[in-house]
């Protein structure tokens, strides 16, 4: 239990910290700090989460099963990745964004100018495209969905249905991300896969690429709200 919850925890803690940040007391009235945090800590908290996966990584049997997916599954969930995507940036109307002003926050690696800023946009696609994923999918789809039907999640199937660990999990994940609506339809989409494949590494796959695709979104159209 601990390894599917830890790194998860390390992430939302780092989340705290940087969404309560406009409301820490300005120093000698500039707010260039506060920007600096926020920016820079997204590479600190990358750190940490691949820290703790690499440490209890003897722990996710789920994700040592073979096969890991065949190519229906993979084609599959690449399929349900790219779709998340093209959903995720149309569904930002502001009652459906959590914030206030019903606008999501965003964060631009640019504001460092130079190769800092580069290395910046780096680590925030990777840490959303391949960190991100397996830590979340770890917590959600292997842990959460499993433990709303028994404590004892690990005597539970990977992918078993009931309405309410769907209907839980699915609102949770929602609320975890600023595009709250959004979020909702990605986490009913990834817990049908997982349904549908019994295989976690089906919805690392289809997380990863619905981020890589927004990443890729971002940098290309300097749209940073969706980051």
């Amino acid at each position: 239990m601990l390894a599917r919850i830890l790194p998860f925890a390390a992430y939302v803690a780092f989340l705290a910290i940087t969404q309560t940040i406009p409301s820490w007391p300005v120093t000698f009235g500039n707010r260039d700090w506060q920007d600096q945090v926020a920016l820079w800590s997204y590479p600190v908290k990358t750190a940490v989460v691949l820290i703790l996966l690499i440490y209890f990584r003897h722990q996710y049997d789920e994700l040592r099963r073979r096969p890991l997916l065949d190519r229906t599954q993979a084609a599959l969930s690449l399929g349900i990745g790219l779709i998340v995507y093209a959903f995720w940036v149309r569904l930002d109307w502001s009652w459906a964004v959590q914030g206030e002003g019903g606008e999501a926050r965003g964060y631009n690696p640019f504001m460092v100018p130079g190769a800092a800023g580069l290395a910046l946009a780096g680590i925030r696609l990777f840490g959303a495209s391949a960190v991100v994923p397996v830590m979340e999918e770890l917590f959600w789809r292997s842990f959460l969905l499993r433990y709303v039907i028994s404590s004892k999640f690990e005597s539970i199937p990977l992918g078993m249905f009931t309405p309410f660990s769907f209907g839980i999990t699915v609102v949770l994940f929602g609320f975890e991300h600023d595009l709250w609506l959004a979020g909702m339809v990605a986490g009913a989409a990834y817990n049908g896969l997982l349904y549908y494949t019994k295989r976690l590494w089906s919805c690392v796959l289809a997380h990863g690429t619905t981020n890589l695709a927004l990443g890729i979104h971002v940098l290309a159209t300097g749209e940073w709200q969706w980051w």
